[in-house]
């Protein structure tokens, strides 16, 4: 059973940086996607950054430059690192996983398809 698990939310002022982590666990990292989301209170759910197993990445427009996405193999861990980060990127933020590439992996990949999430982890920026 597949289970993901985030930490390293928390509050911080603007400009100010925040590292997030998803422990995974119960699968095969082979021809799997990993992705961070968003959901801000009254939004729709919206893709962050996604990563795929050979390590090819994308990010969504509003945090290229400012936001990493990575993976450790070694434990299973997928990471985001935020920095500059603004107001506008409070929010709950999710670790997802699709198995597969058939409906790709970026950000453009319909949330709907990734059938593993996990429960969450608060961040909020305030100015």
């Amino acid at each position: 059973q597949v289970q993901l698990v985030e930490s390293g939310g928390g509050s911080v002022q603007s400009g100010g940086s925040l590292r997030l982590s998803c422990a995974a666990s119960g699968y095969s990292r082979s021809s799997f996607c990993m992705g961070w989301f968003r959901q801000a209170p009254g939004e729709e759910r919206e893709a962050v950054a996604t990563i795929d197993t050979g390590g090819r990445t994308d990010y969504a427009d509003s945090v290229k430059g400012r936001f990493t996405i990575s993976q450790e193999n070694a434990n299973n861990t997928l990471y985001l690192q935020m920095n500059s980060l603004k107001p506008e990127d409070t929010a709950m933020y999710y670790c997802a996983g699709l198995r597969g590439y058939y409906y790709g992996c970026d950000r453009l990949t319909p949330k709907t398809r990734f059938a593993y999430w996990g429960q969450g982890t608060q961040v909020t920026v305030s100015s």
